[in-house]
């Protein structure tokens, strides 16, 4: 497959593991976060820095005109520490209707988005994010925020010229320092029972671009776990 991948939030953990495994593939990448200025470490050979809003149907039109596919893996909230004075509980919302929009109107026609471990389901058919043994209760306003940006890209209606999107949401522990490994395995929409391998960051990434290059999941948000 030929062409680049546009990674919105390339500054983030997701978005760097991202942007490391299309580079190894060959692909271009153009790395989109908010301020440049504060990734000088970013750029390498291959990729491209840019300045684009994710909940800007216009801004996400500028940037993706030309690729073969776009990665979401923005999160404006980067811990508890941050509180939620400043989140908006719409950001999601608008992220999807601008990607939606903005791939449909220049031709890309793939989006793959990170999802988010608590609005899985857990053994009593709840979301996760609802059991506060599991879950910090004052963390919930972004869990919510999140889960009203998977319903919106569920919501969209489908047709030839839409966007095949799919979520790829960890379905239990992500560590960044974890090795690559090549493997993981996709499930449902419910969380992991037991103990489970960790998934590190580079492995979500090859789970990423591999549903770039070779769709399996369309239209639909599934776990995805490591393996032993």
């Amino acid at each position: 497959m030929g062409g680049g991948i546009v990674v919105f939030g390339g500054g983030g953990r997701a978005g760097r593991a991202v942007t490391a495994e299309a580079r190894g593939r060959g692909y271009e990448v153009t790395a989109v976060v908010r301020e440049p200025a504060r990734y000088p470490a970013l750029g390498a050979e291959g990729v491209t820095v840019v300045r684009g809003d994710v909940t800007d149907a216009d801004s996400v039109g500028s940037v993706v005109g030309g690729h073969v596919a776009a990665v979401h893996a923005v999160s404006p909230f980067s811990g508890p520490e941050q509180g939620f004075d400043t989140l908006d509980p719409d950001f999601f919302v608008k992220a999807a209707d601008a990607l939606l929009s903005g791939l449909a109107a220049t031709g890309v026609r793939r989006l793959v988005a990170v999802g988010l471990f608590v609005n899985l389901l857990g053994a009593d058919g709840r979301p996760l994010m609802d059991d506060p043994a599991v879950f910090p209760p004052e963390i919930r306003p972004f869990a919510r925020a999140h889960t009203a940006g998977l319903d919106r890209l569920r919501a969209h209606a489908a047709g030839e010229d839409t966007v095949d999107w799919v979520m790829l949401t960890p379905g239990g522990g992500l560590e960044e320092g974890a090795p690559c490994t090549g493997r993981y395995v996709f499930g449902g929409e419910r969380a992991t029972e037991g103990s489970q391998p960790t998934l590190s960051y580079a492995d979500l990434a090859v789970a990423v671009v591999d549903e770039i290059e070779r769709p399996t999941r369309h239209r639909t948000r599934v776990s995805v776990t490591g393996v032993e």
